[in-house]
Formats: structure tokens, sequence, C-alpha cells
């Protein structure tokens, strides 16, 4: 089973992060999803979801984003993902077109 680590930060009460690291994959997505969405409430303007530190991200875990973005869409709540350039996480979102509907960092 792979493993990945969720940090959830509150610099103030408008915006949460949100940092993942390690392996997103189908044996550990439906906890990460429940622990990404926990962290959401009705009150944000803004939530970065940092995946700097994120190793592998498959199928299951973009399908995370996916509904990530929808629900922050109805939230009417900004989204940002942070995604060095050259990782794996940032070519899966580039190549899924799903960084045309967020703003995605370096």
């Amino acid at each position: 089973m792979t493993t990945a680590n969720i940090e959830v930060l509150s610099p103030d009460t408008g915006t949460v992060e949100i940092a993942i690291t390690g392996e997103v994959d189908l044996s550990n997505c439906e906890v990460i999803q429940d622990d990404i969405f926990a962290a959401i409430t009705n009150h944000l303007v803004t939530v970065r979801l940092d995946l700097a530190g994120v190793t592998y991200l498959d199928s299951a875990g973009l399908r995370i984003l996916f509904a990530l973005v929808e629900r922050l869409r109805l939230l009417q709540t900004e989204c940002q993902i942070m995604a060095p350039f050259g990782s794996a996480s940032r070519r899966v979102i580039e190549l899924s077109g799903l960084g045309s509907l967020v703003e995605l960092r370096p």
C-alpha cells in the first residue's frame, strides 16, 4: 500500500493551505479525498493545494483534483495548485487540462 501525508495549514480565516506528500493512487485516494474535503469550510475564499511533495499521482489522484475543483466552484472559492515545473504532478495536471480550470503555480 502506498502512503501519503496531508498537512492542513490555515494562515488566516479566509485561506486554507493543504500540503500533500508521498504517493497518491487508487489504494489511498479515498482517505486523501476525505482529508482534503474535511479541511474545506463554506467560509473560505481560497484553497491552496501544495503538490510539491507528491512523488506519484495516478488517475485516481487526478479524479480527486477534479472533484476538488468542482466542489470549490460550487462554493465560489478560488483554487490554487502549487506544482513545481518538471514534477510528475504538474505534468499530469497539464496533460489532463486541469490547469485551465485552476490557478497553477510553480
